[in-house]
């Protein structure tokens, strides 16, 4: 039986994916590049040789899931520009927990002295395409922000998703309280 050789590309992509997957589960300090290099097939020599340190590989890891948030409002904005719709792709992401759990883990990394200017950058880029793709000023942008962050704090808890555990009262009371159209109006204000 061959085996399939994958480019550069592929191979990093590959490494990223299981890094993502990797960060989701342990954070920043709880893994090793040894469990990403058994989550994508390849040894640890090799993770190193591609991203040098850990931290590099972590930092790429955030970045790819600030690319896939950023991407999703722009493929939501396409078809309506208002923070309605880059709420409803948001909503569409917390059922990718890897993704919202890594960024997460990211930002509470963000005082690190190597990691937080990175992870900053994301945050920021992520407010910055949120007012692009939108139009709306600085204090919708931080409202939808907000509740976004929330919202994966609630989503990484299991509270809201796909996934969701059974409600507790004050949980049900917490995620009642989200009043979502108002925190993503549409066009109209509504």
């Amino acid at each position: 039986m061959s085996r399939t050789r994958l480019s550069a590309q592929q191979r990093h992509e590959q490494l990223v994916t299981a890094a993502v997957a990797a960060f989701a589960r342990g954070g920043y300090a709880g893994t090793t590049t040894d469990q990403v290099a058994r989550l994508a097939g390849v040894s640890q020599p090799y993770v190193i040789r591609l991203f040098g340190t850990k931290q590099a590989l972590f930092l790429a890891a955030a970045t790819h899931a600030t690319d896939r948030v950023e991407q999703r409002f722009r493929d939501a904005a396409a078809e309506q520009a208002d923070l309605q719709s880059l709420g409803a792709a948001y909503d569409d992401l917390l059922a990718e927990r890897e993704f919202i759990t890594v960024l997460l883990h990211g930002f509470a990394a963000g005082a690190h002295p190597a990691i937080g200017p990175t992870v900053r950058a994301c945050f920021g880029r992520i407010y910055r395409t949120v007012r692009e793709l939108t139009g709306v000023d600085q204090d919708e942008a931080c409202g939808f922000l907000a509740v976004g962050m929330l919202l994966t704090v609630l989503g990484a808890m299991r509270i809201v998703g796909p996934d969701a555990v059974a409600h507790e009262p004050w949980m049900t009371e917490l995620v009642g309280g989200l009043d979502l159209k108002r925190a993503f109006p549409g066009p109209d204000g509504t």
